[in-house]
């Protein structure tokens, strides 16, 4: 007999083997090294997490107690599967379109971005998956058990909790090391998923392996083991109609609606191609599972002790017959099924809670709003770690509460009801437009409220939550509201009794309150979107009019998906709008693409409360009116035809409307630029001839004549360096400039830069991190090196902080290096913004700068003369300039 300790090594070195898998997994598609990960057999493999420890070793416990019934739990995921064309390609399409996040996202993204009922299907899911954890911990501590008394130890309850406590702690590790990595989830989990497909190969070898060895090691062969079959009680097991269906249907609706299948059926998919082969190999899987289930439950019934506990036949006949190592391959496989779906569950679960009931309710605590409410990705990511340890909390407390004794296959079925309570509202808003959002809550509530009473509160046994008495006579002796004889029909299977009643109150409230209600706009448009997904997936929401500017979208999309991805995304927005910089127009087509940004991170619903909290709600388009009116091709194509000759309109105003107003302002800068260069002039010389005539005096002391000898000298350097200005602006447009080019490290240039500022420069601190700037650079040096000092001089000059600080970072962004100065100032206007490099452009004093303004437009010019390039970067708080290095950068 293995030694317990001896397991417990070998159950530390395989957590430690997924440990691998997942890193490597995950550096891997961090390198861009993903083609192999996102395959079909991938993703088909990540479907066996719905074979949990209940397939595994539940299964032949169901098959010993209810004969063939055991298998409508592979019935009714593999005829989902099968007809994959209707249900499960629109699910994957909209979950593409939408950039869905979990189940709860999907409903309140259909009806309306509702956050009430994005909650309320969060709390079902969560209520109705706790029963299932319970199950896989409760299975992972029986089996341990089995080994502990094999060493010759007893366990009492104690060791189990304690067991289970253990189980559940590595559990949430390993979900928060991998399962919170990135923020957007509809950036592949990529480790998590390689590793739960090893873990579907783990599991199913470990069941062949006992199922050919009890077949052919114990039982005699399939002839022996077919006559085993025949003489057990199993054979005498005729099927019940009415339970038959229902544990079928039940079971496919838990495929389409338990959190984790939805996670890696719809969010976790890569390519909707992929159904295509799920449709026959997860089936063909599933096959392979139950194959031996029954020549296990049969050689077990005959072989085992009276009174074993069947759910562990698996471990036990491979132990009896003193086969230590496939018992060990049985554990291990037991464990596999266990693990991969609390962890998928666990994360599917976070993600929902964090973003339909942590971060609404921070967002709304938050008194200044969606822009400046602080960093929203930190929120949504510790979120996302404590639900994974609240979840987790929740299992173990039903595991205790519940006592861990019943028999699996009874806990995966009260699950099963619990969640299959959200399948009529999903498959109503999918193919139902008149489905409305009140309907849908008034449906879910009352369904799962049936479901509670009926199923969940009694599950946890005599003297749990429910007393003995109420389940006899109803509360306050009310006989029509017995938990097990609602509406006083009795008589009838427990389990099938509150599916029953619970499905049908569902759906009937559903659709009679959807019926007498009527769908806001925004619920008619997104029902247009679902149900004709197929036809409406690139169709466009409208929005009011904007009050919020692009800086303040910028710095709110930066608060979640992070500075460079935002920066990206507003960049694009603004080249395809015809615009350079980082801001584009705040147009409807901007926002519905920003959203769908945001979405991926925090849910469709927050997204949507979010953007509107900036642009002040959502309208309704005229394109998504006649979509929602008419659904007839002909009159798509032309409106799409139409749309997009007004999209180019659009642009092609603004592109005017923003050329005429730029020649304006230049103008006017042009004015204002020749009478501040006729004062810069005017003013030197005055000074010049002045002292000049005072120095022909003889009279003139010596004192005073070496002090008026030194203003000309300096107000003739000062007339020397806007010469040189002008003279150097002048060279660079016209591209008479010879560049020097050599080699240099940034870092000394930098260097040099500050030093050659010079001043007081205790007033402004610089924060650098001087490990990124060893690059060495091929460039002109001395040019590079004047871009830097007049980005320097200009912080040093301009920041009206009261404790001036300029950080210069360098980082790498899309693949080249840039250098980011950033000032903790006010940052300049946006109306300023587009004007800042022009020649012609000055905009403060002329006091108050002390020269021509030429300082950006000649740093603009030789920043493309090197090959870089710099631009204002917006929404970083303070004045932020990027200057993008040559491409002759190593380091």
């Amino acid at each position: 007999m293995i030694s317990f300790n001896l397991l417990i090594f070998v159950a530390l070195c395989y957590v430690a083997l997924l440990f691998t898998v997942a890193f490597v997994a995950e550096r891997h598609a961090a390198r861009g090294g993903d083609n192999w990960l996102r395959s079909p057999m991938i993703y088909t493999l990540s479907l066996s997490i719905y074979s949990t420890a209940w397939t595994f070793y539940g299964a032949v416990g169901y098959a010993a107690r209810s004969g063939l019934e055991f298998m409508t739990i592979y019935l009714g995921p593999t005829l989902v599967m099968i007809g994959w064309w209707w249900i499960v390609r629109k699910l994957v399409r909209i979950g593409r379109a939408q950039r869905i996040t979990s189940i709860a996202d999907l409903i309140s993204s259909r009806f309306g971005k509702s956050t009430s009922l994005g909650v309320i299907v969060t709390l079902i899911a969560v209520v109705g998956t706790t029963p299932y954890i319970a199950l896989q911990l409760q299975s992972v501590t029986l089996s341990f058990a089995v080994f502990a008394q094999g060493s010759g130890q007893t366990w009492v309850s104690e060791n189990l909790n304690a067991s289970a406590i253990w189980i559940a702690a590595g559990l949430a590790v390993f979900t928060i090391l991998f399962g919170t990595r990135n923020l957007d989830v509809n950036e592949r989990h990529h480790g998590v998923v390689m590793a739960i497909a090893v873990e579907a190969v783990v599991k199913l070898c470990a069941l062949l392996a006992v199922g050919i060895f009890v077949v052919w090691g114990i039982a005699g062969g399939p002839s022996a083991t077919l006559d085993l079959i025949d003489q057990s009680a199993i054979a005498q097991w005729e099927p019940v109609g009415g339970r038959w269906f229902g544990l079928t249907f039940l079971s496919a609706a838990a495929f389409l609606c338990l959190p984790r299948m939805f996670q890696v059926l719809v969010v976790e998919n890569a390519d909707e191609k992929h159904l295509a082969t799920a449709s026959w190999a997860f089936p063909g899987y599933l096959m392979l599972m139950s194959l031996f289930v029954v020549p296990i439950a049969v050689v077990g019934l005959n072989l085992m002790p009276p009174g074993s506990n069947p759910d562990l036949f698996v471990l036990t006949l491979p132990l009896s017959q003193g086969q230590n190592g496939l018992a060990v391959l049985s554990f291990l496989g037991g464990f596999s099924s266990a693990t991969s779906m609390v962890i998928v569950a666990t994360i599917a679960l976070a993600t929902m809670v964090s973003n339909h009931i942590v971060v609404p309710l921070w967002l709304s605590s938050t008194a200044r709003g969606a822009s400046v409410s602080g960093d929203v990705r930190y929120v949504v990511l510790l979120a996302r770690r404590m639900s994974i340890a609240g979840v987790l909390a929740l299992g173990y407390g039903y595991f205790r509460l519940s006592g861990g004794g019943t028999a699996l296959a009874a806990i995966g079925l009260i699950s099963f009801a619990g969640v299959a309570q959200v399948l009529p509202v999903l498959l109503g808003g999918i193919f139902w437009r008149g489905a409305t959002r009140i309907g849908a809550v008034a449906g879910l509530i009352t369904g799962f409220s049936i479901w509670a009473w009926t199923l969940f509160l009694p599950s946890f046994g005599d003297g749990g939550i429910m007393t003995q008495t109420v389940m006899a006579q109803g509360p306050y002796g009310i006989g029509w509201l017995r938990p097990q004889a609602l509406f006083g029909v009795d008589g009838i299977d427990p389990l099938l009794h509150a599916l029953v009643w619970s499905m049908l109150l569902n759906m009937v409230v559903f659709f009679t309150v959807s019926i007498f209600t009527f769908p806001t706009p925004i619920e008619r448009l997104q029902g247009a979107q679902f149900v004709n997904v197929f036809a409406h997936s690139t169709s466009r929401r409208g929005f009011a009019q904007s009050a919020a500017g692009a800086e303040d979208l910028l710095i709110m999309a930066q608060r979640i998906i992070g500075a460079g991805q935002a920066q990206a995304l507003f960049m694009g927005a603004a080249k395809n709008q015809g615009k350079d910089g980082y801001l584009p127009d705040v147009t409807p087509e901007f926002l519905e693409k920003l959203e769908r940004e945001l979405a991926g991170s925090v849910g469709a619903a927050t997204a949507h409360a979010m953007v509107g909290q900036l642009t002040q709600g959502a309208n309704v388009s005229v394109q998504d009116l006649i979509a929602v009116a008419d659904e007839a091709a002909q009159i798509l194509e032309y409106s799409s035809q139409l749309e997009a000759k007004s999209a180019e309109q659009d642009r092609t105003a603004r592109a005017l409307r923003d050329a005429n107003e730029k020649l304006t302002a230049l103008s006017i800068q042009k004015d204002a630029f020749l009478s501040q260069i006729s004062h810069e002039l005017r003013t030197p010389m005055t000074s010049i001839r002045s002292f000049s005539e005072i120095l022909r005096d003889d009279k003139i002391r010596a004192d005073d004549q070496a002090r008026y000898a030194g203003i000309i000298h300096d107000e003739a350097r000062r007339l020397t360096r806007l010469l040189d200005d002008l003279l150097d602006l002048s060279v660079l447009e016209n591209g008479q400039v010879q560049l020097n080019t050599s080699a240099g490290n940034l870092h000394t240039l930098l260097d040099r830069a500050v030093s050659a500022v010079g001043g007081d420069m205790a007033k402004l601190r610089i924060h650098r991190r001087l490990s990124d700037e060893d690059l060495t650079l091929t460039t002109d040096l001395d040019r590079l090196t004047q871009v830097f000092i007049n980005l320097i001089a200009n912080a040093q000059k301009y920041c009206d902080a009261a404790e001036p600080e300029l950080s210069i970072k360098v980082r790498q962004v899309d693949g080249v290096q840039v250098i980011d100065f950033t000032d903790n100032g006010s940052g300049i206007a946006a109306e300023y913004q587009t004007l800042i490099f022009e020649k012609f452009s000055r905009l403060t004093d002329a006091g108050k700068a002390g020269g021509a303004g030429l300082g950006l437009a000649i740093c603009r010019e030789v920043m493309e003369r090197l090959g870089g390039a710099i631009a204002y970067l917006p929404g970083q708080g303070g004045a932020a300039f990027r200057v993008t290095l040559p491409a002759t950068v190593r380091r």
